[in-house]
């Protein structure tokens, strides 16, 4: 579905990116974990397009490097950034709806799906956005973004700052989403959650992909943890 590899970006004279390789297939939950500044963030907005990349980023077997964000979305790969980037002067209703890839093209989500996910959401329905909660700005977000119908989904942070009771409802929106045939690639903090919802992971540290494997695999591997994500 999405195949990175050798990916390098700068920020100025700042070599952030060094060479990043990494693959999500089908209905996928890859996890991309990391210490703060290792470069996760960076490698999304790279195969977003909001970086200026060097290398290759395929997306379900075309080339993407090089195309305008909304080029690449356009394309179906979708993205829930960690500020969540909702409408706060919008209801709930019109965020999802702006969501929508084409008006009257139906999707494989509805915002009738998007209410069942969250009912919360059906309840803030004709609320601004910018009063919800921070957990259900974040469910709005990743709704949002399902509602432009794509087949690989790229969420950053999404559980940080939230309540257990919250988290624990979005890591199930999360594998119901992956569950449906949709890829996610995720940036999670919370090593726990990575672990229990991911097929995969990598580690980053420095700008470069420094494990790669199961989350069994993690948990066998007390060096990279320590290493690389424990503080």
């Amino acid at each position: 579905m999405l195949e990175v590899e050798d990916l390098h970006a700068y920020y100025g004279k700042s070599h952030i990116l060094q060479g990043v390789s990494l693959r999500v297939g089908r209905g996928e939950i890859v996890s991309l974990l990391g210490r703060n500044g290792a470069g996760r963030s960076t490698t999304i907005k790279a195969i977003m397009g909001e970086v200026a990349p060097t290398g290759t980023i395929r997306f379900k077997g075309e080339r993407i490097d090089g195309l305008k964000s909304h080029e690449i979305a356009r394309r179906g790969l979708g993205y829930v950034p960690e500020d969540r980037d909702i409408f706060p002067t919008l209801t709930v209703r019109d965020n999802l709806l702006l969501g929508m890839k084409r008006a009257k093209q139906a999707g494989r989500w509805s915002i009738e799906d998007m209410y069942a996910l969250f009912p919360r959401l059906a309840e803030r329905a004709d609320a601004p956005g910018g009063v919800l909660s921070g957990g259900e700005q974040q469910m709005l977000a990743i709704c949002r973004t399902l509602m432009g119908d794509p087949d690989l989904i790229m969420v950053d942070e999404p559980t940080e700052g939230l309540a257990p009771m919250v988290v624990k409802l979005l890591r199930d929106l999360l594998e119901n989403i992956a569950g449906r045939g949709i890829s996610i690639l995720l940036i999670e903090q919370k090593l726990t959650i990575a672990l229990n919802i991911s097929h995969r992971l990598y580690v980053m540290g420095h700008g470069r992909i420094v494990f790669e494997g199961t989350p069994a695999d993690l948990r066998g591997n007390d060096s990279v943890r320590k290493e690389w994500l424990e503080v």
